[in-house]
């Protein structure tokens, strides 16, 4: 959860780096960076005294004492990484906006694989147990923050955005704060609806199945939507280089349109897979024959909600790349928490159809927020540039 919400917090940068390359303002891509971290390390502060806590506030809503002890001891090892993440997901958005993008493969691939490493030694042939997987986890996302963060500095592809560490950066705070908190805001409240549906399962018959079934849905919702982030990032640039001058509006509006119809494509083909391949994909959560019969049953579902999340993925880049999250958090709020989950709760509880229900009031949130997403698109204005830059 919060590492979802140090995702939202650079969102800012997709904004104010994306409209300042475009408007060839390249220095205050390194100041605005600076600004980001400034604020990534405030709320990192503030969740890691939160993580300290966490004992008490699991006794405090009834937890098991042991397990209540054991994931706080676990998040504690985790607040490490966490500053780290934060700087990392700066520095990627940093990136991003300029282009630059083989770089963030091999730093990203690199620290995987010693990840895996690390992990395997500290969980397995340490003393340190389960407690190994944090520190192994927190260690990689440092040494990829460092590695990336070097080559930014010393790399000539920079020379133009990043001048150096300036107290400049200072001045900017308050203005990364004024789209940083909307852009985690409109990240967390649509990731937290997924999370709905899985608690929501837990509370009907069965719920070791139900439970069970949402979840895979969930994750594979999850790592088919990665497919079209891609599309999601190259759109927020994409809006944020040629809107830039009013002139390039219609042609940002074109381009805008061609990565929905990419997106789409790429939907298509996770729907095709997942109809033709399903019962292998569920034996990689659950061996259990009813598992695999109901979420058969759910695939229909599943590729609504997959196409109609592509959809959006795109749509909600180019709102990020255009400083538009205010408008975002309200549609994703009233979308998912006052048409998605009532119905959720409705279909689900009401009458009876358990976890398609829920899945059928997803897709009605999903729906809405597409919709409103793509009218905003269309008929709001283009020409403004965030005067930040």
């Amino acid at each position: 959860m919060s590492f979802i919400f140090q995702v939202g917090l650079s969102g800012a940068l997709e904004t104010l780096c994306g409209q300042g390359f475009g408007a060839k303002s390249y220095r205050m891509l390194g100041i605005h960076l600076q600004s980001s971290c400034i604020v990534s390390l405030v709320f990192t502060i503030f969740i890691s005294i939160l993580w300290f806590f966490t004992e008490s506030v699991f006794g405090l809503i009834r937890q098991d004492p042991n397990i209540s002890k054991q994931a706080a001891l676990y998040m504690k090892y985790h607040a490490p990484g966490l500053l780290a993440y934060g700087f990392l997901q700066n520095i990627l958005r940093f990136c991003q906006t300029q282009s630059i993008i083989t770089p963030l493969v091999v730093f990203s691939f690199v620290p995987l694989v010693i990840n895996i490493g690390i992990s395997y030694v500290l969980v397995y042939l340490s003393s340190l147990g389960f407690i190994g997987a944090p520190i192994a986890t927190s260690i990689s996302l440092w040494i990829a923050f460092l590695s990336l963060g070097t080559y930014v500095i010393c790399s000539d592809k920079f020379k133009d955005t990043w001048t150096g560490f300036s107290l400049e950066s200072i001045r900017y705070v308050v203005t990364n704060l004024t789209l940083s908190l909307p852009s985690a805001a409109m990240v967390c409240l649509e990731y937290w609806a997924f999370e709905i549906l899985v608690v929501l399962a837990g509370l009907m018959p069965n719920p070791e199945i139900t439970t069970s079934l949402v979840a895979i849905c969930v994750n594979t919702e999850a790592i088919s939507y990665m497919l079209t982030y891609g599309l999601s990032a190259a759109a927020r640039l994409y809006s944020c280089v040629e809107r830039t001058w009013s002139r390039k509006c219609k042609r940002c509006k074109e381009g805008d349109f061609c990565y929905h119809k990419l997106s789409l494509v790429l939907a298509l083909g996770v729907v095709v897979t997942l109809f033709v391949g399903h019962d292998g994909w569920v034996g990689l959560f659950s061996n259990s024959p009813l598992i695999k019969d109901e979420f058969a049953s759910l695939r229909f579902f599943l590729a609504a909600s997959i196409t109609l999340d592509s959809i959006q993925g795109v749509l909600s880049g180019v709102a990020r790349g255009c400083g538009w999250q205010r408008v975002v958090t309200v549609i994703n709020l009233g979308t998912f928490y006052f048409i998605g989950m009532p119905i959720a709760a409705f279909c689900g509880f009401k009458l009876k159809l358990y976890a398609k229900g829920l899945w059928i009031g997803l897709i009605c949130g999903l729906f809405s927020q597409s919709s409103s997403l793509l009218l905003m698109t269309i008929f709001r204005k283009w020409t403004k540039l965030n005067s930040s830059v």
